[in-house]
């Protein structure tokens, strides 16, 4: 069973900034996830609710960081973009 996917605004602006074909990977990731939600990397520290997914595009290591509520089974997209400063960038 699939799990529902909500985006956050900070998502929803990342995501509208994204190459044509980058997009397109990015749809193939959230679909992925929505099959299965714990294929992506929870992380530790302060950002200990995050899971992250990476894949590749056009030779670029993209990171999908998201959350989930087992509660309603829906995954929330946080946040998308190169690995360059990516954490950093959710922290603030």
């Amino acid at each position: 069973m699939t799990w529902a996917v909500q985006q956050t605004r900070r998502f929803a602006r990342q995501y509208k900034k994204l190459h044509d074909n980058t997009a397109r990977d990015v749809d193939a990731a959230v679909e992925a996830l929505a099959q299965n939600p714990e294929i992506g990397e929870r992380k530790k520290g302060d950002l200990a609710a995050l899971r992250v997914f990476k894949f590749r595009s056009a030779g670029q290591l993209f990171l999908l960081g998201y959350t989930l509520d087992e509660g309603v089974r829906l995954v929330y997209l946080e946040a998308v973009g190169a690995h360059e400063n990516f954490y950093r960038n959710l922290k603030h």
